[in-house]
């Protein structure tokens, strides 16, 4: 008991020393307020809006499948061209289905020529070697009983025309 009423003494007697000093304190923080002066910047006034017509409007739209299709025939002009042999024959049905919307379901000999049977449009084509299918003019390379090989000729980042080599696999049967 005794060493609770020390103790609460000598805590009583620390925060009036504590408040006895708050005094100075204050008028030392008055005396700061009035010797600071702050340094502010006037604001710049915002620059004039001029608003511009857009000119554009009236040209040819970069994206247009009309501008496609004529620098598609330019390229085609050309006589070392890539597409010249494949825009001068006639496009075959399976050429109008991209190839991620095909799938090959099977293979077969028929008088030792090897066919693949793909499936587009829930409709079943025979295929074989030499034929065309896909968006990018892909030729059929080879056939296996698991894959078809394709040569598809695309744009590359330069913009110009590139064989590439694409790949059909059979599908399994479980979906």
């Amino acid at each position: 008991m005794k060493a609770r009423l020390i103790f609460a003494l000598l805590l009583g007697s620390l925060l009036v020393a504590c408040s006895a000093d708050m005094g100075e304190l204050n008028q030392w923080m008055e005396q700061q307020k009035r010797e600071a002066k702050p340094t502010i910047k006037p604001l710049v006034p915002p620059k004039k809006f001029l608003p511009q017509p857009y000119e554009a409007s009236a040209g040819v739209d970069p994206y247009s499948p009309q501008k496609l299709s004529v620098a598609i025939k330019q390229e085609a002009a050309q006589p070392n061209s890539l597409l010249s042999a494949e825009m001068n024959r006639r496009r075959e049905p399976l050429e109008s289905y991209p190839l991620d919307s095909m799938a090959m379901v099977g293979s077969m000999m028929r008088q030792g020529q090897r066919y693949a049977l793909l499936r587009a449009d829930n409709l079943l084509y025979r295929v074989k070697d030499g034929e065309h299918l896909g968006l990018n003019f892909g030729r059929v390379m080879k056939i296996s009983e698991t894959d078809i090989t394709l040569r598809e000729v695309v744009q590359d980042a330069a913009g110009e025309w590139v064989e590439r080599t694409s790949t059909l696999q059979l599908q399994e049967q479980g979906r």
